[in-house]
């Protein structure tokens, strides 16, 4: 039996929540019985003791994580579930490690978020080290346990990833394509699944709960179709479209760290009346890392974008001047890359008698006003390009919400009750 996996008689049995923690009482390390193979209960001991030997709060969950359990598959969920029933107040310290929703890969979680451990990015570089992907859980826990203990993970996790995806090819194996950049390429070239978007989860969610956070017709492209300027201020956006798949790959996982920054450096209110546009903006974080993860295409990667453009808006809403309490319109709804829309207009599809409101930047709405074609994201379906909203939603999160423009929830919501992952499976 795995250590510390026995659980109390009745409603602890009953519970995972409370076998987990009735398995952290008596030892540092809870092992799921389900992987008493892959992590033995010798190993188990073993790493207790090294635990136990370094003085620090560490505690190791390894559990089956599958969608529908108790916790929906979410690392996040679990641990706290695990803490409320340990009774650990705001203020407790304590570093979680579990398994990430990711193979190969581990979650850390510190609390209080002072980065004193440096766990968060850490635990994160064990997934990422040369070597380690296929290494046992003893030995891929026990480094992370090495980490945190030297209290620079966040420099270990540069090093680990400071050539993630450089000798990725950049699109299908098709020059041409590869060339033709953000419009016009296709997926592929993909890199190793990244842990941001579970790690986010995690690690800063529960953050706000404390107040702690420191942190669809196809469109003809005509010779009237313009390029226009890019209305974001960020840089990102000014290069996007002449980028190949793995160029813009790189710049995205750029702008999601930098997002990181931001958050770290965001003071919450005192009264917690910003909690609600903070839990978005970290959750935004979450979502944006897990289509990351996932993303196959140009189309995935402005949603990553998209998603970290919603998640500013709320941060920015955040603020306690009441000027930046207005909700921001989302990406242009014909071409994400070109950045914030600048206002709402009509715009009737080709051969459709009904009419939507989409956002739309500033060229794209004169281009429809004049009648004439806007330049339009697009991506393969069944082997010919087509304008990304021509995908059926049900395999397409992006042609679903035109990114934010059709949808009444956000973006964020969708991705992580699970729609982006449902459409992907799909293709």
């Amino acid at each position: 039996m795995a250590l510390g996996g026995a659980g109390r008689a009745g409603a602890a049995d009953d519970r995972p929540g409370d076998r987990i923690a009735e398995g952290l009482r008596k030892s540092p390390v809870y092992v799921d019985p389900s992987y008493a193979q892959a992590f033995p209960a010798d190993k188990q001991r073993k790493l207790a003791e090294k635990i136990k030997a370094s003085g620090l709060p560490v505690r190791v969950v390894v559990v089956p994580l599958i969608a529908g359990d108790a916790w929906g598959g979410d690392p996040k969920k679990m641990v706290d579930v695990v803490r409320y029933r340990l009774a650990e107040g705001q203020s407790k310290e304590a570093v979680y490690m579990t398994l990430s929703e990711n193979d190969g890969f581990l979650n850390g979680y510190e609390f209080p978020r002072r980065g004193k451990y440096q766990a968060f990015w850490g635990v994160a570089a064990v997934g990422h080290e040369e070597g380690m992907r296929d290494k046992s859980l003893y030995a891929k826990f026990s480094r992370a346990l090495e980490i945190v203990k030297s209290g620079n993970g966040d420099k270990v996790y540069e090093k680990a990833t400071e050539d993630l995806g450089s000798d990725r090819p950049s699109g299908n194996g098709d020059g041409a394509e590869a060339e033709a950049g953000a419009e016009d390429g296709d997926g592929g070239g993909g890199l190793s699944p990244l842990v941001l978007g579970a790690l986010i989860v995690a690690g800063l969610a529960v953050l706000v709960a404390a107040g702690l956070v420191h942190r669809t017709v196809r469109a003809r492209r005509s010779s009237s179709s313009i390029r226009v300027p890019f209305t974001s201020p960020r840089s990102v956006f000014a290069t996007a479209r002449k980028a190949g798949v793995r160029d813009l790959r790189k710049r995205v996982q750029r702008e999601l760290l930098a997002y990181n920054e931001e958050l770290l450096a965001h003071e919450p209110s005192e009264d917690g009346a910003d909690s609600d546009l903070l839990q978005l903006s970290l959750d935004a974080y979450a979502a944006a890392g897990k289509v990351l993860d996932d993303a196959r295409d140009i189309p995935d990667l402005a949603g990553v974008l998209a998603l970290l453009e919603e998640g500013r808006d709320a941060l920015r809403r955040s603020e306690p001047s009441a000027s930046a309490r207005a909700a921001a319109l989302p990406l242009c709804f014909f071409h994400p890359l070109h950045g914030r829309a600048a206002d709402r207009i009509r715009w009737r599809p080709l051969g459709r008698r009904e009419s939507l409101s989409v956002a739309a930047c500033g060229d794209c709405a004169a281009a429809v006003a004049a009648r004439r074609a806007p330049e339009v994201l697009t991506q393969t379906l069944q082997d010919r390009r087509v304008p990304y909203f021509e995908v059926p939603p049900e395999d397409s999160l992006w042609a679903a919400t035109g990114y934010g423009s059709l949808t009444e929830d956000t973006l964020t919501e969708r991705v992580l009750r699970g729609d982006f992952t449902r459409a992907s499976r799909r293709r």
